[in-house]
């Protein structure tokens, strides 16, 4: 009598790559994510990060500050590197205006409730 299925087989094993070096997968690296943060009873603050390096964050902040009557500040943060804060719920409006100065709307994530 002979047993069969004793053979070592490792299913974990790697087989290499099986969607086929598919390393961006789930990365959130060339989104830009507009989001909104609850602060204290109805006060919000809308956060932007992942904008291309070519853009000069302090200028379009001003812009957004002028635009929005609003104010607003850049943090440097370390997982994401620098963040613009604006004061309120300014989703749409940055979502818009980042449109209308030639970023694709399908790079652009709006986040929050």
């Amino acid at each position: 009598m002979s047993v069969q299925n004793l053979n070592t087989f490792d299913p974990f094993a790697d087989e290499g790559d099986p969607l086929g070096s598919t390393q961006d997968v789930g990365s959130q690296a060339n989104y830009i994510h507009i989001r909104i943060q609850q602060r204290n009873g109805r006060k919000t603050l809308t956060t932007l990060q992942g904008l291309p390096k070519e853009y000069d964050l302090k200028k379009l902040l001003k812009a957004f500050k002028k635009e929005f009557a609003c104010n607003g500040t850049l943090v440097e943060d370390e997982e994401a590197g620098q963040v613009i804060q604006l004061q309120g719920d300014q989703r749409l409006k940055i979502s818009t205006f980042l449109v209308q100065e030639g970023i694709p709307k399908s790079t652009i994530k709006v986040h929050g409730f």
